[in-house]
């Protein structure tokens, strides 16, 4: 009686290796389902992505603003004619923190740009601003 008691627990356990551990095994399942809900989240923040790069691809060839507004921000240009001012911290002398990252921005060297020196903030009133003009 033992011995096939034995057996069959031996033959049981032969069966259930394919289920588990075989090539379409649910470890190899479970596996592959992470991979695919990997797979869907990295295709999501790609659409995402490119529906923004679309809808700036829109922006720029409907619009001449977006050009004019992307060239002042990202290349530091001017219009012809236009004077620009920087302002400067009166402390450290260097230009306050901007939404531009621009490292070249107009200001040095370029015609038609003003560099302007602010004056430290006192304690006891409004800060003194000096202007510059051409």
């Amino acid at each position: 009686m033992r011995l096939i008691i034995l057996c069959l627990s031996v033959l049981l356990v032969l069966i259930q290796y394919p289920l588990w551990l075989g090539k379409g095994g649910w470890f190899k399942v479970w596996e592959l389902d992470k991979q695919v809900q990997q797979a869907r989240k990295k295709n999501d923040e790609l659409k995402e992505r490119n529906a923004k790069l679309a809808s700036e691809v829109d922006d720029l060839t409907q619009s001449k603003g977006a050009v004019e507004e992307r060239a002042r921000f990202e290349l530091g240009m001017i219009k012809q004619n236009e004077v620009f001012i920087q302002v400067l911290d009166g402390a450290s002398g260097k230009p306050f923190a901007s939404a531009n990252p621009n490292p070249y921005m107009p200001g040095s060297g370029q015609p038609n740009s003003v560099s302007v020196p602010v004056a430290a903030p006192s304690s006891g009133g409004a800060a003194g601003a000096s202007k510059a003009t051409r």
